[in-house]
């Protein structure tokens, strides 16, 4: 169903475009990960952001800085919580980036896999999704999630 702000995972912006901006676009999200989605210093949120122009596909989360604060900030008992804790792959074209990180989500050891569009030098569009990660002594081959 639709997120807080009426969106799903399967609409918004589809069309690669600024193919010159690839390595640009890449470094910003590769910085955003590390900075606010790992260390958590969402001080430096207006570096990546623009409050107004965050379109969020996200089942938990509403558009706009604000609303990916709290849900970062937020607390299992309301309802949801994760934490990133590294960063596997960045992959980048153009304007979207595809970022694969590992943390936990409600305690879980969760893969992230979160895809953003980048417009003017900002994240203007972001989509997930997760997967648990299962132990190890759980896998069917020893390649591993990442």
């Amino acid at each position: 169903g639709p997120n807080l702000s009426g969106r799903s995972m399967v609409d918004g912006h589809t069309e690669i475009t600024d193919l010159h901006l690839t390595e640009v676009n890449r470094a910003k999200v590769q910085s955003f990960v590390e900075n606010i989605l790992i260390k958590r210093q969402l001080e430096k949120l207006d570096d990546y952001l623009d409050n107004e122009q965050l379109t969020q596909h996200s089942p938990h989360i509403a558009d706009g800085a604000e609303a990916l604060c709290s849900a970062l900030n937020s607390k299992s008992e309301q309802g949801y919580s994760l934490a990133y804790d590294r960063v596997h792959r960045v992959l980048a074209e153009g304007n979207f980036i595809l970022s694969v990180s590992e943390g936990t989500k409600e305690s879980v050891h969760t893969s992230f896999y979160d895809l953003f569009r980048v417009a003017d030098g900002k994240i203007a569009e972001h989509w997930d999704t997760t997967e648990t990660v299962l132990p190890r002594n759980e896998w069917k081959n020893n390649n591993g999630k990442f």
